[in-house]
């Protein structure tokens, strides 16, 4: 059900609300909670929302199978709406009675994980002085060196920032829980899997060219639980989400107290791609509830810096406004507005980089950013369905969580990644990111 909502205005009229978002300290809108606001109050036009909400609609139609979207600017949420369905699958079967998705519903957040859980942790960390960015793997993770065998050298002086960048060397998915891929590197256990990672060869020299890879997360998360002496999640959850209020961001949710029916399913038939792919100990079941990613399941137990989390839209709208604040919301600090910049800033060699963040740097990001965010935008996808943008220029930050993979496999033999999901417009993210931006009037 749609929030267009009219929030204050029962109690303080559409000028007062400008007087006060105006006159205020920004250091007292900073610390205020997010509120419901009518889109027309903060510079939206209602009916060009409206024209993207039916082209949503129509996506779940096409058979799109489920999305939530949150748009929130000026410190209010002026859009939460789910579409589709939490689950519409059992195996191949088509439900008779789908599970339809709702605002509270949570979603597998795939790679969204390395910024709300690992890089919002590291942040903290620094902002503390507990982490220097500069420092190298090796300082924190023992034995984090070169071999005599690696043909390319350079693990011994590799720093956390070139993790950052995802410049260190590493392969893209080394496919620990496969032993057919994994060979010598096969891990379906935490512990091995860091010695495993510690062995991972490199495939290109440090620095040399930027390589997204979910090896270099995974070593952040270690790095996390080295410094703080406790698992990313217990961390993440004590120390970052429940001092916000969150209640419904998690790892491993059927752990902690929810329901499947709560959450979205993902993949039909667990990580077998509709049965063409087979490793030890591999889901054939539909999943829901558990991580879909293969190296957060089978080798982390659940829980990474590359993935694992979940969230539901409600969630990430705080998650986000901290980002738009410099690292506090209400009474609490996180990090500060130094640290916030350092993170989100383009790297000098890729300026779709930041620390870790995805910057709209130039048109290469126009899949998942639209032609028309600013420069200044950063954000994050995930495999699932997901996506955050963060744009500090118009105060503005919109959060799309889906589950995508909850779709038969066009071809499984020919491209077991491509789900039929995967080929409607909705997957490509930038198509709803620009029916948001071209809904502002300003």
């Amino acid at each position: 059900m749609s929030i267009y909502v009219k929030g204050l205005a029962m109690k303080l009229t559409p000028l007062l609300a400008v007087f006060f978002a105006v006159v205020l300290p920004a250091q007292a809108a900073d610390t205020a909670p997010l509120t419901v606001a009518s889109p027309e109050s903060v510079g939206f036009d209602s009916q060009k929302l409206h024209r993207l909400e039916s082209w949503i609609q129509q996506q779940v139609d096409a058979g799109y199978p489920g999305m939530n979207v949150l748009i929130l600017k000026d410190n209010h949420i002026v859009l939460q709406k789910a579409w589709g369905y939490a689950k519409k699958y059992e195996g191949s079967t088509l439900l008779s009675t789908p599970v339809k998705a709702t605002p509270e519903t949570l979603y597998d957040l795939a790679s969204n994980t390395k910024m709300y859980a690992t890089n919002f942790a590291l942040q903290k960390l620094v902002y503390e002085g507990k982490i220097n960015i500069n420092d190298t793997v090796a300082h924190y993770l023992p034995g984090f060196a070169d071999r005599p065998t690696d043909k390319i050298k350079g693990k011994d002086t590799l720093r956390i920032v070139d993790i950052l960048h995802h410049t260190a060397g590493f392969p893209a998915d080394p496919q620990y829980p496969n032993k057919k891929v994994a060979g010598t590197l096969y891990s379906q256990n935490k512990a091995t899997t860091l010695e495993m990672i510690k062995r991972t060869p490199l495939e290109y020299a440090p620095g040399s060219r930027h390589v997204y890879s979910d090896v270099d997360y995974m070593i952040l998360g270690f790095i996390i639980e080295s410094v703080t002496g406790q698992p990313l999640d217990h961390y993440v959850e004590e120390n970052i989400y429940r001092p916000l209020g969150l209640t419904h961001t998690v790892f491993n949710p059927l752990q902690k107290g929810f329901q499947p029916a709560q959450i979205a399913a993902t993949e039909l038939h667990g990580n077998t791609r509709d049965g063409v792919i087979d490793f030890p100990n591999v889901r054939t079941y539909t999943l829901q509830g558990e991580v879909h990613d293969e190296k957060a399941w089978y080798s982390m137990g659940g829980v990474s810096g590359h993935a694992g989390l979940f969230s539901n839209t409600g969630d990430i709208a705080i998650l986000m406004q901290v980002m738009l604040n410099g690292g506090h919301y209400k009474n609490v600090t996180l990090f500060d507005q130094k640290t916030t910049e350092a993170f989100t800033r383009s790297s000098s060699a890729d300026p779709t980089y930041g620390l870790g963040w995805r910057v709209n740097a130039n048109a290469s990001m126009t899949s998942t950013f639209g032609m028309l965010a600013t420069p200044q935008t950063y954000g994050h996808t995930g495999w699932t369905g997901t996506l955050t943008v963060i744009d500090p220029q118009k105060h503005m930050a919109i959060v799309v969580l889906s589950n995508k993979p909850h779709s038969p496999v066009a071809d499984p033999h020919v491209n077991p990644n491509l789900f039929v999901s995967g080929q409607l417009p909705a997957a490509t993210y930038g198509w709803i990111v620009d029916g948001v931006y071209g809904a502002l009037k300003r």
